[in-house]
């Protein structure tokens, strides 16, 4: 056994969804696992089963018409699935907390920003009125909200993209959480606020000293924050490693695929920007996978067994593992 058991750790994870069309392998043996104050990156194209993933962990996927079919999610040695609602409750919110890809989502349109942020702890630290609402508005003072106490008395509409990310993140961070996921948290954001949440992430992660789960296409903004990386295709790890093995040395043709699609520092002049390599095709329907590797349709390196036989995860070394044939 492990003396050091992980934060989390995901077993052969399967979530599908079942519908008229049939059965959508969302998940399908998915594992990784995060360690105590640790960033880590899930990558991969929208599609891919990230989201899933992340919402399996919450115990959020809708059921029916989803269902966890089989695996493991172990927080702190306690299997997640295992628990009753009302159990996974005390959890959700207080230890582990999630950042969704729209604010307006997870803030609610009639109660004030101060009202939704304080009720974090009164319900889960079970404070008075007076000292959650002054606890409310320092979190957004941590977010660099500007005039917090100002703040507090507005709606969530009254706040710009920017300012309620902020506040979704003050909100997730209210109960001090030991694992915050963070679904594509800049997406709908421009870049420049893009950063300056990013930044902010990281910032709030050194103060609270909590492990990061970072969903997202994007591996520029990987690159700078987690230490290590999980790439996703159609429901399966297609490689995972250290950041840097993975970015020195990507074996996986998708992963590829991906960091060659990063824009280089230098190539932005303004006439003769290089055209970006896109993968071709697209990600597979989950209802229709080929019987072989699903990346086969698109994979400049495939080979005749690829299409019939799907292959395993092979182990690199260090930690770098990779679900190809041509290792």
């Amino acid at each position: 056994m492990n003396h050091h058991p992980h934060l989390l750790d995901v077993q052969r994870l399967k979530t599908y969804f079942y519908t008229f069309e049939g059965v959508a392998k969302a998940v399908d043996d998915v594992s990784f696992y995060l360690d105590k104050g640790e960033t880590l990156g899930l990558v991969g194209e929208s599609g891919c089963g990230k989201t899933v993933t992340a919402l399996s962990v919450m115990r959020l996927i809708p059921e029916p018409p989803g269902k966890i079919v089989h695996g493991k999610i172990l927080f702190d040695g306690v299997n997640l699935p295992d628990l009753t609602m009302r159990q996974m409750r005390a959890i959700r919110g207080k230890r582990i907390s999630m950042i969704f890809q729209e604010p307006m989502a997870s803030l609610n349109p009639v109660f004030t920003i101060g009202d939704q942020i304080s009720e974090m702890f009164v319900l889960h630290q079970r404070l008075g009125k007076k000292e959650s609402w002054e606890r409310a508005v320092e979190m957004l003072r941590m977010v660099q909200i500007p005039s917090p106490e100002k703040r507090v008395h507005e709606y969530p509409h009254q706040l710009s993209g920017g300012m309620q990310q902020r506040a979704m993140i003050a909100m997730a961070l209210s109960c001090n959480p030991e694992i915050l996921i963070a679904d594509e948290p800049s997406t709908a954001l421009d870049v420049t606020i893009q950063a300056q949440i990013i930044d902010l992430m990281m910032q709030l992660k050194k103060d609270f000293d909590a492990a990061i789960m970072l969903i997202t296409h994007d591996l520029g903004v990987i690159a700078e924050i987690a230490q290590r990386i999980v790439v996703m295709y159609a429901g399966k790890v297609v490689e995972e490693g250290q950041i840097l093995a993975i970015f020195e040395d990507p074996r996986h043709p998708y992963t590829r695929g991906l960091l060659k699609s990063i824009p280089k520092l230098g190539e932005r002049s303004r006439y003769g920007r290089q055209r970006l390599k896109e993968i071709a095709g697209i990600v597979p329907s989950l209802y229709e996978l080929p019987p072989g590797c699903s990346f086969y349709p698109r994979c400049p390196e495939a080979m005749a067994i690829c299409q019939e036989k799907g292959p395993e995860l092979t182990e690199l070394g260090g930690g770098h593992r990779v679900r190809c044939w041509l290792y």
